[in-house]
Parts: C-alpha cells; sequence; structure tokens
C-alpha cells in the first residue's frame, strides 16, 4: 500500500511529519528511563512510579504515529501534510473525517494500554 498520499483512516503524514513523531518518541523513552533509573539511584518510594506512565504515553504516541504514518492530532483537525512542516491541508469530505477520527482513538488506544503495560512491567522492576 503506497503510504505517501493521504489515505483516509490510514495515512495523514508524510516524511518530515514522520521524522517529528520519532523524535517525540525518543525523547519520551529517554525521558521514562531517566526517571525510571531515578527510582534506583535515590530510593524514590515505589508509589511514585506511576509518573513513568506520562513520558512513556509520549513515547508510545510518537512511535506509533511514526510506525504508523498517522498523526493523532491531525485526525482529530481533520488536517493532514505530506509538505513542509507547519503546513497542512483539510479533509473536507465527512467520511474522511470519520475514517481519520476513528484511526486516531484506534492509535491512542494502543498507546495507553502500552503504556499501562510497561509503566506496571517498571513498577514491579523497582525494589
Amino acid at each position: 500500500m503506497k503510504k505517501n498520499t493521504y489515505i483516509p483512516g490510514v495515512c495523514n503524514i508524510g516524511p518530515d511529519e514522520i521524522k517529528k513523531r520519532k523524535i517525540s518518541g525518543w525523547l519520551g523513552l529517554a525521558i521514562a528511563l531517566l526517571f525510571w533509573g531515578a527510582f534506583f539511584i535515590f530510593a524514590i518510594p515505589k508509589a511514585w512510579a506511576a509518573v513513568l506512565f506520562f513520558p512513556i504515553l509520549m513515547s508510545a504516541v510518537g512511535f506509533l504515529q511514526a510506525y504508523m504514518h498517522f498523526c493523532v492530532y491531525f485526525g482529530f483537525a481533520n488536517l493532514f501534510n505530506f509538505g513542509d512542516v507547519g503546513k497542512t491541508d483539510s479533509v473536507s469530505q465527512a467520511e474522511f473525517r470519520t475514517k481519520d477520527r476513528r484511526k486516531a482513538w484506534e492509535l491512542l488506544g494502543y498507546a495507553f494500554l502500552i503504556s499501562v503495560v510497561v509503566t506496571f512491567v517498571a513498577y514491579k522492576s523497582i525494589p
């Protein structure tokens, strides 16, 4: 399937936008690892492990958006972009907007599930 053009509910970002999503995925992962490491170094109470959820969510959303070539925000805002970062086009057909919103919710659901599981595993690993 060709993923360098807008396909409703499948692909709404091009290579430049995908790079941005990968960067946010790596940034979220780095923050999560730093926080996780802090639990061991500074003997932070285990209950605080819940804060790991947020950078893990950031990472999961970023990597999933890059992998799926689909931006959650664009899906909800009825936009797509295959050119320069910052320039967007509008989705005009109602059927396409519905498909995009459905895909955005699906992606967020996957990211939330990943975040819950990884946060639980991290929590269990903290002494």
